[in-house]
């Protein structure tokens, strides 16, 4: 890594702000920041900007000279601290948590490090221990994945360690940190090893990580979980390879189902290359290509440890944990919370949801009036025997019904292409996999105008299921959307029969009793193209008092 120091420290900053918060991970790896604006009555924040380097800061420690920052690591990890704190003082940061993990908890001399941290670069970095670490990587991970009332294994591999938890949405039942991660294993195994690695030595580095993770897989066992999920760049690179082989072009690994069997495949394929090709392979940072191997030995060997059928790839982790911590300490010190609540009331998807359907406020009571009408055309629907959807896409139908016009806060002309957009590239929505957010912004952008066809590229490039999912609930969305044209809430209720022969559907609106609906009723009926073509009906429009 090269880090060049600026010609000059920033003189102007702007005005303190105690929401705008700094949080910074010093890894064995790397060390990142992320600067937010946080929102503590919702629990949310608004991210402001990412930044990471590589610094290897604990490069050699876990080796011969166990125990010891090297004096070049030191001199790398102060610097990039200096620049970072720089620039969060420099956007206003009221606040800046700083977290030491395995590189510095493990060092003989991190006072070294811990001294000129303070004193260059005015910042005081927290080392935790292992357990505490665990601890808030649980807080990040679970504030962006919908777990609901299962209970999940986490699963995140650093450098020098590897934690692993076991929780539900809102409390953790198990933490523990091993002495395990991809630096401090590929020290042991593979220093200098520039070959491709041969199945000998991976067997040997996984007999290894069986040793170290015996004791944490029999407690997990005990403790029970029903799926797992894996977070961390080690994993991150693996899917993205793995998806890459598949064929796949993923815009959010989120949520990513990394199967057992297709990660043992990409590992397989991994040890054939030599370092130098490595780091030309699609989907992997060239950065990680030396330390890839080792941290792969880990995930893998704990897959097959405890027979899981796969991962589940989370975004998030300790950074964001120590984003959730803070919130919650405020909350705690404002005396509407607990210290063991997490304060996540609403679900994790609903509450992406409901912070991008912000952006458009004014729409808000017109947007939840057309996800109910929509909802009740999918009940109905369903109830006539015309698809066979259940509550998966019902939900995704509800989310896409309150994003529809959210795309009103770029432009109104053409707003169901930006609400496309801005649903496709949110950087938060958490809980949803990379398929299922492109199917709420496909739902969104045929609100109006024309129906799906394959000319359009984000259609054309879902799978065959989804497409049937999005031309079908499209319809419903572009019904409800034009049973509420006039904003006014004049169609209180709908119902649907299916009869005669040949067979026509029937739409029946009812009414509010202080407003007539004659321009939603022009409107529906001038437009049943759409609901023909996906169900093979004839759609008649009906008022009934």
């Amino acid at each position: 890594m090269t880090v060049t120091e600026p010609l000059r420290p920033r003189t102007r900053t702007r005005p303190v702000n105690e929401n705008i918060l700094a949080a910074l991970d010093i890894g064995t790896n790397s060390i990142r920041m992320v600067l937010v604006r946080l929102h503590p009555e919702t629990g949310t924040w608004d991210t402001l900007s990412v930044h990471k380097e590589t610094v290897r800061l604990g490069q050699g420690e876990f080796s011969e000279d166990e125990g010891h920052l090297a004096h070049d690591a030191i001199e790398r990890g102060v610097l990039v601290l200096k620049q970072f704190v720089q620039v969060a003082r420099g956007r206003g940061a009221g606040e800046i948590v700083a977290i030491g993990t395995a590189a510095l908890r493990e060092a003989a001399n991190r006072d070294e490090f811990l001294t000129r941290a303070r004193d260059e670069a005015d910042v005081e970095v927290q080392v935790v221990p292992g357990v505490e670490e665990a601890r808030l990587i649980y807080l990040g991970v679970a504030s962006g994945t919908e777990i609901g009332a299962s209970r999940a294994l986490f699963v995140d591999i650093g450098g020098g360690s590897t934690e692993l938890i076991v929780g539900s949405q809102n409390e953790h039942f198990f933490l523990d940190s091993l002495k395990l991660g991809a630096i401090r294993l590929g020290n042991r195994f593979l220093t200098g090893v520039t070959d491709p690695i041969s199945a000998h030595l991976f067997e040997e580095m996984q007999r290894h990580v069986e040793g170290v993770a015996t004791h944490a897989l029999r407690k997990i066992e005990r403790t029970g979980f029903d799926f797992a999920v894996a977070s961390s760049g080690t994993a991150q690179n693996l899917a993205r390879v793995t998806a890459a082989r598949l064929g796949l072009d993923l815009n959010t690994l989120q949520n990513y189902e990394l199967d057992t069997a297709d990660l043992r495949e990409t590992v397989k394929y991994l040890c054939t290359l030599s370092l130098d090709e490595r780091r030309k392979v699609p989907g992997l940072n060239p950065e990680r290509a030396d330390i890839i191997i080792s941290g792969a030995a880990v995930l893998l060997t704990l897959a097959e440890e405890l027979k899981l059928p796969g991962f589940r790839i989370a975004e998030r982790s300790l950074r964001e944990g120590v984003l959730v911590d803070a919130i919650l300490r405020r909350l705690v010190r404002a005396g509407e919370r607990t210290p063991d609540t997490l304060a996540f009331e609403a679900g994790i998807r609903r509450r992406s949801v409901n912070r991008l359907s912000r952006l458009n406020p004014d729409e808000e009571k017109h947007s939840q009036h057309v996800a109910f009408l929509a909802l009740r055309l999918f009940d109905e629907v369903g109830e006539a025997g015309l698809h066979d959807f259940g509550t998966s896409e019902r939900e995704l139908l509800e989310y896409a019904s309150l994003l529809h016009d959210v795309g009103v806060w770029v432009s109104h002309g053409g707003h169901h292409r930006h609400s496309y957009y801005l649903v496709r590239h949110s950087d938060d929505m958490s809980g949803f996999t990379d398929e299922e957010i492109e199917i709420i912004a496909n739902l969104a952008y045929f609100h109006r105008k024309s129906s799906p066809r394959k000319r359009h590229a984000h259609f054309a490039l879902l799978s065959p299921a989804s497409q049937i999912k999005v031309r079908q609930c499209a319809v419903f969305l572009r019904l409800a959307e034009g049973l509420d044209r006039s904003h006014l809430g004049a169609v209180r209720d709908v119902s649907l029969s299916v009869e005669g022969e040949p067979r026509t559907a029937n739409l029946l609106l009812s009414p509010a009793s202080d407003t007539d609906a004659n321009l939603e009723t022009w409107y529906v009926s001038s437009d049943t193209s759409a609901w023909e073509e996906a169900f093979g009906l004839p759609l008649t429009v009906t008022v009934v008092a």
